[in-house]
């Protein structure tokens, strides 16, 4: 079951951030959320400065705060579901593929601008793996669909990067957030 996959929950979100008059996509807000839960406490996340709004919105409206807090919860309870529960909040497969590739790459820039707002990570400390998972990130903002191209392979490429980036993002997650791991002797003691 993936909890975050449901076209709805991405609809929330723009509905959400329109409220606020946040007129980016709801996809990089969401890459930019699964970023910074990557490098910070849940709790020390300014949900509302995730994002750039218009000053005249009511940031502190709570019916927003509310709906984004549980966005916050739900998106850590994903990435940190063994059973790789986590997903991205990208438009739904009706749409047509290119404001899906774009929404992709919203979505990745999102990610990376979350991931860097931790000043001194040092990018060097991650495992080659979790090094190279950023990098690919960083290339597929660049991802577009050429004109030329056949759809259906660019459907299934665009799936293959779709589950890519779910998988990279949720990695990058556990390795920044590791389960502790009982040592042998205290599991003697707990029989």
């Amino acid at each position: 079951m993936r909890a975050m996959s449901d076209s709805s929950a991405y609809e929330r979100l723009s509905a959400t951030l329109a409220r606020i008059g946040h007129g980016e996509d709801a996809s990089e807000y969401h890459g930019a959320l699964c970023g910074a839960l990557c490098v910070t406490k849940p709790d020390e996340i300014d949900l509302l400065r995730l994002i750039e709004h218009d000053e005249q919105a009511a940031p502190n409206d709570a019916e927003t705060r509310r709906a984004l807090v549980e966005l916050r919860r739900e998106t850590v309870e994903a990435l940190q579901d063994s059973e790789m529960a986590f997903d991205l909040l990208l438009p739904d497969d009706e749409v047509a593929l290119v404001p899906r590739v774009r929404a992709l790459v919203s979505w990745c820039e999102g990610f990376l601008y979350g991931f860097a707002s931790r000043p001194g990570l040092d990018l060097e400390r991650l495992t080659e793996d979790a090094r190279e998972i950023v990098r690919d990130l960083t290339e597929f903002t660049q991802a577009a669909v050429g004109e030329e191209d056949d759809p259906d392979i660019e459907e299934t490429a665009y799936a293959e990067l779709v589950e890519y980036v779910r998988v990279g993002a949720q990695l990058l997650y556990m390795e920044l957030h590791p389960r502790p791991t009982l040592d042998p002797a205290q599991s003697q003691h707990l029989h």
